[in-house]
């Protein structure tokens, strides 16, 4: 959990700063954290949309600069060609639905995750797909800076 909160050390979100990284064989296979893609302005110059629009927590994620930490650890290893069936994925935050879609599908089979985010949809379709969401509470030391991005 300590690389997921490296990676979660870099977020440029403005409201919620979350970490992943992915894990096999003991081996990091690739990291993300949530922020803008390459080579779009961040939301620390840009300020944040979902903010200014008062767009809660959980709705609407297509009004955002910016991906989740999960979305952008399973980029990462696509990008560099690297399998992620098989492994397990470390979060400093639940995953949301959209995250858990791609988890599952990406052959990750479990999540160990820190922080609460109330996503039942989420949990049902992990459970639908045999996918392990661990809550690791008793090390919670993560940091947010407000709402979900």
């Amino acid at each position: 959990m300590d690389f997921a909160r490296l990676a979660q050390s870099r977020s440029s979100c403005l409201r919620r700063k979350v970490g992943a990284v992915i894990i096999k064989d003991r081996m990091v296979l690739a990291t993300g954290y949530n922020g803008a893609p390459k080579g779009v302005v961040h939301c620390e110059q840009a300020g944040c949309i979902r903010q200014e629009l008062g767009v809660p927590s959980g709705q609407r994620h297509e009004l955002c600069r910016g991906l989740h930490a999960e979305q952008n650890a399973i980029i990462q290893a696509a990008y560099h060609g690297v399998s992620i069936c098989g492994a397990t994925l470390y979060c400093t935050v639940r995953p949301c639905v959209i995250c858990v879609k791609m988890i599952i599908n990406a052959g990750i089979t479990q999540v160990n995750f820190l922080g609460h985010y109330d996503d039942p949809l989420a949990q049902s379709m992990a459970d639908d797909a045999g996918l392990a969401l661990v809550c690791l509470e008793s090390q919670q030391d993560v940091s947010t800076a407000g709402g979900e991005s």
